[in-house]
């Protein structure tokens, strides 16, 4: 009897051991060859805006330089900052390599190592591709550079605490397959424009909820609301209704979206071109998405 309760007691030991060292080991890398590539600062500069930068990373109820660092994003487990994205030497990314940012889009690393807080939705940009990373990187390498000082982090314990990352990667961040080129309404809407980031619930953990896609969720105290192909036709979107939304922020009724959906759109999809806001429309509408 002794001699079960030994051998029970060893093996889950080493079973405690094993998830232990699973949970705090690196899930493997994504192979990609696009930081080699030679950017385009003008395409850049159009995904600059396709992928939201600019109203995240800018404080512009500050009256911040652009790209200098964002308002406060405040959530359940603490208070976040954008950082300084502009390429100034010391306060920005102007020491980053090109390889440096595609590791951070990517992986959600930075270049010392240090993983990422979920608030930033590597995890959709790990679906961009490699041109498109590239192109924004030469684009934000002819941004003005702006000497501002990011904010600081402030998290409730134990999310404050950096190494319970690397378990939270483990268990929630899975890489997915870039769509095929002519889905581009996938592309757009899974990928740089991840609009999952804020309409999809999350769970206690922060990780999002992948079968409550686009469902709805409360994002700094706000009520965002569900975008599914179901719950727009419920409400009577129809394709021009979205693109017409999209690009002046006037809805079906007349009202102005405001919010954070209101910054969305001033800084990002109403610079989006007819073709893009076209297929993000009908992406919505026809499909279901699924981010697993």
């Amino acid at each position: 009897m002794k001699r079960r309760l030994l051998l029970l007691a060893f093996a889950g030991v080493a079973v405690a051991v094993g998830v232990g060292v699973y949970l705090f080991s690196e899930p493997p890398a994504i192979p990609r060859g696009g930081a080699n590539l030679e950017g385009n600062p003008q395409r850049g500069a159009y995904v600059l805006r396709l992928a939201g930068c600019v109203a995240c990373h800018t404080n512009e109820k500050e009256n911040g330089a652009f790209l200098a660092g964002g308002a406060p994003i405040k959530t359940g487990f603490g208070t976040f900052h954008a950082p300084n994205i502009t390429p100034h030497l010391e306060e920005g990314i102007g020491k980053w390599s090109r390889a440096d940012f595609f590791t951070a889009l990517t992986e959600g690393t930075s270049p010392s190592g240090a993983h990422y807080y979920p608030a930033f939705p590597y995890g959709f940009y790990a679906r961009m591709k490699d041109r498109d990373i590239a192109d924004l990187w030469a684009a934000l390498r002819q941004v003005k550079p702006a000497p501002s000082a990011n904010g600081k982090t402030e998290l409730v314990f134990p999310f404050s605490q950096r190494a319970l990352l690397r378990p939270w990667r483990r268990l929630f961040f899975h890489p997915r397959a870039m769509p095929s080129p002519e889905e581009r309404g996938a592309y757009l809407v899974e990928g740089p424009g991840h609009c999952g980031a804020c309409h999809t619930p999350r769970n206690i953990l922060g990780a999002l909820k992948h079968d409550g896609a686009l469902a709805g969720a409360y994002v700094n105290g706000e009520r965002i609301p569900p975008i599914t192909a179901e719950a727009l036709r419920q409400n009577g979107w129809n394709i021009e209704d979205i693109v017409f939304a999209l690009e002046t922020g006037i809805t079906p009724e007349g009202d102005v979206l405001g919010g954070s959906m209101g910054e969305v759109v001033n800084e990002a999809t109403s610079h989006l071109t007819l073709d893009d806001l076209e297929a993000i429309a009908t992406y919505l509408l026809t499909v279901a998405p699924e981010l697993k």
